[in-house]
């Protein structure tokens, strides 16, 4: 049971931080792009602070579930007088979201904090010039997070 519910929250994560991206590329960012520079500026930078914060915690939240799993699993391996052999799929899932969480991180904590100094100083190019480099990377992140998913329900040629 209690399984299932990590399993459950560690989903839940993931679809809170790939479906935002998804809303955010692909259906608010178009819509903004009609705002002019100031009022466009403004609002992503509003919304993302909020978003980004939501990632922190599924961020959090996937990490911490995903590394229990792991390690349940590995443990019971063990306990049954087996070699824990972590499969591909989960290798590949675990690297390429520790990928996702370093360029976040260099989203929220380099390009973000360009775009908040750019909104306070009414730097209207220099914020458009910091969204275009934060959706450049959310877009690799997307894909990153996509591609886990497909890995992870189709799994990998052998």
């Amino acid at each position: 049971m209690l399984y299932a519910i990590l399993k459950t929250l560690h989903l839940l994560a993931i679809i809170v931080w790939i479906g935002g991206m998804v809303f955010g590329h692909f259906f608010l960012r178009p819509a903004a792009g009609i705002l002019e520079p100031s009022v466009r500026v403004r609002l992503m930078h509003n919304v993302l602070g909020r978003f980004f914060n939501a990632v922190l915690a599924a961020i959090a939240i996937a990490l911490a579930t995903g590394l229990w799993m792991i390690g349940r699993v590995a443990k019971q391996v063990v306990q049954a007088g087996a070699q824990f052999n972590m499969p591909l799929e989960w290798t590949l899932m675990a690297a390429l979201g520790i990928l996702m969480m370093l360029i976040f991180g260099h989203i929220r904590f380099v390009l973000y904090k360009r775009l908040s100094r750019a909104a306070q100083a009414l730097d209207w190019p220099a914020g458009g010039a910091a969204l275009a480099q934060i959706s450049n990377w959310v877009l690799v992140n997307l894909v990153l997070g996509v591609l886990i998913v497909v890995v992870t329900l189709i799994g990998v040629p052998r």
